[in-house]
């Protein structure tokens, strides 16, 4: 039997297709289900195609469109949030094409340096954090969450918002637009099971942002003083000097 390209192309788009399907599952901590499938789906490829039994193949093809369904509905956020990251990692090639020409940074050193100092200020006093920083996806259904607040980056404003008498400081801050835009807005927590015990809510809706959308966020840990930045479904404590170089680089994308 000769194996042409479309034949190649048809098993990568497959293989591809499980390992996402795979993937998904393993970080809701549902993997069992993913084996479930395969086992039903290897069975159901049997009784219908190598063994050709009509009835049989009708039954698990009605089990299998019902269950499709099923999946569907329970996994609806998970399914979301992979499209959510491809939209993002298309609009991020769009901006690179758009900004490669420019020669400043919209985000400027000033407002860099000003959250960096209030990063540094909060981890001193233990005052937990979590500031987004969002790049050119409108991330306005967790914006109207929370409070427009509209103003100057300023490490002052950002220390105070997250004052723990405040009444924003409970949220996330948003920077969008040159401005802090919205506080104590409320993200989506991430279901990544793998994350570390040790990460709390601030943590875990970081994360959970940054594998629905291309926003960049820092979390200020009340506990430990550190500080981690969370992006492309990824999470990380890093240094003061690290944050700032991120910010520049991030910066210059927004």
């Amino acid at each position: 039997m000769f194996i042409g390209i479309k034949d190649i192309l048809d098993i990568l788009l497959v293989a591809t297709l499980l390992y996402e399907t795979f993937r998904i599952l393993r970080l809701s901590g549902a993997v069992n289900l993913f084996w479930g499938i395969l086992a039903y789906v290897s069975l159901w490829f049997f009784v219908s195609f190598v063994l050709k039994l009509e009835l049989t193949g009708a039954i698990f093809n009605f089990i299998g469109s019902a269950g499709a369904v099923a999946l569907v509905v329970i996994f609806q956020e998970e399914i979301r949030g992979l499209f959510s990251r491809i939209g993002s990692r298309m609009s991020t090639n769009a901006q690179l094409v758009r900004f490669r020409n420019r020669k400043e940074p919209i985000l400027s050193d000033e407002q860099i340096q000003q959250i960096c100092l209030a990063c540094e200020h909060m981890a001193d006093t233990h005052t937990g954090a979590l500031i987004v920083l969002t790049s050119e996806q409108d991330l306005e259904e967790y914006e109207q969450t929370g409070e427009l607040i509209n103003a100057d980056i300023s490490a002052r404003m950002i220390e105070n918002i997250f004052f723990k008498n405040t009444p924003l400081h409970d949220g996330a801050l948003i920077i969008r637009n040159h401005r802090l835009h919205a506080a104590a807005c409320i993200l989506p927590v991430s279901k990544n099971q793998r994350i570390p015990k040790h990460y709390g809510l601030r943590h875990r809706a970081a994360l959970g942002l940054s594998e629905k959308s291309n926003a960049l966020a820092i979390v200020v840990s009340e506990e430990t003083g550190k500080i981690s930045i969370a992006e492309e479904g990824k999470i990380a404590t890093v240094k003061l000097s690290a944050l700032n170089d991120r910010l520049k680089e991030f910066g210059s994308q927004l």
